[in-house]
């Protein structure tokens, strides 16, 4: 009997299983981001703050909410992604490129590329301020500060965007049916989604179920088993708050034409303590949401409208924020205490199983697969 030729080498077959291999261990440990505000009076020494995330957890994007130099420096060498932010009172200002330009030259370019900058917030939460002032200039400071950016041929790596609170949603009964608030829709946020799609940078929006629940709803809002919500248009079904929060922001997207600019989740998170009236405030609630979050947003599945999708997400907070003002919760949306212990166990950490075990036990079965297969193929092709 003449014997076949097989049509691929086994070289080429152990070649491609090494680069799946390598292909999944970097999807995997992409990690997660954390919003790292410091307006308290105990937190640990930034350099101290940087080693521990990058040595000791599988966070790897943290979001600061200015352009503290002490902390660009801290991030030096992590490969931890940083974001900065431009405050609101400066967005006026750096509408001129004169400004901008010294502003990049301060805030950004004496600290790249040792640090991994990679994006620049302007400001926070603009358009729920109702300011006149902040709102009319935010967009074009966005494009002056990119201007500043491509004068310096690192636009491609630092995108320029900025974080909206769910307010500038109307409300709707269904995810489908919502839409980005009448006068703010053409006049600001059309024209900043037309920015982000020429200059490659997402939308980023801060949905927090904790916020939105109630009593009947807390399972809903903490991925947890429930009846769920059926939009009666799409009739999809919803069986947790964030993705009919983020297919809200989708849906207003694609009636403006730009629901292919991505989505990034800039803030979400949920408090271990509050006032004595709220319900479901708790360290286990906190545990639930935050540890069913990352596995959610990590997991591939994407939401009803945007299926098969990960999202890049930001939790907030890396430390409980002693000096902030405002109701309890403020003050104790934080992942680790002051020594950088866990508040609480979402296994964030890297020597836990969703840092170490399932990523190796993921890799195993691919390989186990995959060699199943070589072995069966190679016991057929030369018959």
């Amino acid at each position: 009997m003449e014997k076949k030729t097989p049509l691929i080498s086994l070289d080429s077959i152990l070649h491609a299983t090494l680069l799946l291999l390598a292909l999944v261990f970097i999807q995997e440990v992409q990690g997660i981001g954390v919003n790292y505000g410091t307006i308290a009076d105990n937190l640990p020494p930034p350099a101290e703050v940087a080693k521990f995330l990058s040595k000791s957890t599988i966070i790897n994007r943290v979001r600061l909410f200015d352009a503290n130099p002490e902390l660009l420096r801290a991030f030096k060498d992590t490969r931890i992604e940083v974001t900065i932010t431009v405050p609101n009172n400066q967005i006026p200002r750096v509408t001129n490129l004169t400004v901008a330009r010294e502003w990049v030259q301060t805030n950004v370019q004496p600290f790249i590329p040792s640090t991994k900058l990679v994006r620049m917030l302007v400001g926070n939460e603009v358009l729920s301020t109702a300011n006149k002032l902040l709102i009319s200039n935010l967009v074009p400071a966005m494009q002056t500060l990119h201007v500043a950016l491509v004068e310096l041929s690192i636009e491609s790596h630092i995108k320029v965007t900025t974080p909206h609170s769910l307010g500038i949603l109307v409300n709707s009964t269904t995810p489908s049916g919502a839409r980005f608030r009448q006068g703010y829709d053409t006049h600001v946020i059309k024209p900043m989604l037309s920015f982000l799609r020429d200059s490659n940078s997402p939308f980023m929006v801060n949905p927090y179920p904790f916020f939105g629940f109630s009593v009947d709803t807390l399972d809903y809002a903490l991925f947890l088993p429930n009846s769920g919500m059926v939009d009666d248009v799409t009739q999809l079904r919803y069986t947790n708050m964030l993705d009919a929060q983020l297919d809200s922001v989708y849906s207003a997207m694609k009636v403006l034409g730009f629901e292919d600019v991505e989505i990034v989740i800039g803030e979400t998170g949920w408090p271990t303590k509050g006032d004595p009236a709220q319900i479901g405030v708790d360290p286990m609630s906190a545990s639930e949401y935050n540890g069913n979050l990352i596995r959610h947003v990590t997991s591939g599945v994407g939401t009803p409208l945007m299926p098969n999708r990960t999202f890049e997400t930001y939790i907030f907070a890396l430390f409980d924020e002693n000096l902030k003002p405002g109701p309890t919760c403020e003050r104790n949306f934080g992942l680790f205490w002051p020594n950088m212990t866990p508040v609480y166990d979402i296994q964030i950490m890297r020597n836990t199983a969703i840092g170490v075990a399932h990523y190796r036990h993921k890799s195993l079965l691919i390989i186990m697969v995959i060699l199943s297969f070589i072995g069966s193929w190679r016991g057929s092709i030369f018959l």
